[in-house]
């Protein structure tokens, strides 16, 4: 999860993520080499007296400032596309839980179990317990087995929502009427956090996310007791 005076993203939990955070460093390794160059520019014009008179006129600098673009442009947009793909690539899910946003809290239906469903509430901050994390608790949390492909589909009963784990890489809409899907893939245990990232009224802020990493034996556990 997040923690203060982060300058960076969350370490990655998923396979998706880890690509996003390549992509991100790959594009911001471009971006500092353009800032760079045109700083360098810039500077050696306003420190300089010396002129070139077929600077304006010269074939081969038009050539190179129209094509270089392009090519930068390629280099980001390859990449981008691939994981674009893989993040809608559903190969063969092992699970799948749906999701349902309301105002203001989450229900979840695990539809290969037939009594498997419930809702989701924050956890006031006068019922909280020591070590827990204000507005980011909830009363019952969404359990699911590490290294299992996971379908999760997501919809919304009134107004729209957005289900949004960072850690794990998950961002998709809840829109009232339609089922969006997305793939799912924890690599390790843990706890991970996320909120509702689409404003959808007075209790926005009040909505969060909390999904449990665990072992497949723990899940078998967990899934018996909760029917």
């Amino acid at each position: 999860m997040a923690y203060p005076f982060e300058f960076g993203l969350q370490d990655a939990s998923s396979p998706i993520m880890e690509e996003l955070m390549y992509f991100h460093d790959h594009t911001l390794m471009i971006v500092f080499l353009i800032s760079s160059l045109v700083l360098y520019v810039i500077s050696l014009m306003l420190t300089t007296k010396l002129t070139h008179t077929s600077t304006m006129d010269a074939q081969e600098v038009e050539t190179i400032w129209t094509i270089l673009p392009a090519v930068i442009l390629i280099l980001i947009a390859l990449p981008s596309l691939r994981i674009l793909y893989m993040m809608d690539e559903m190969d063969n899910p092992s699970l799948t839980v749906k999701t349902m946003g309301h105002q203001w809290y989450w229900s979840y239906e695990y539809s290969d179990y037939e009594d498997l469903c419930f809702d989701s509430y924050m956890i006031p901050t006068s019922d909280l317990s020591p070590g827990q994390l204000r507005l980011l608790e909830v009363d019952n949390r969404m359990v699911i087995p590490m290294e299992t492909t996971i379908r999760i589909l997501i919809s919304s009963e009134d107004v729209l929502h957005s289900w949004a784990i960072p850690s794990l890489g998950l961002k998709t809409d809840a829109i009232p009427g339609r089922l969006n899907q997305m793939t799912l893939l924890a690599t390790r245990p843990g706890v991970y956090y996320g909120q509702c990232s689409e404003i959808c009224g007075a209790n926005h802020s009040f909505m969060p996310i909390v999904l449990e990493s665990v072992p497949m034996e723990a899940f078998e556990k967990w899934s018996c007791s909760m029917t």
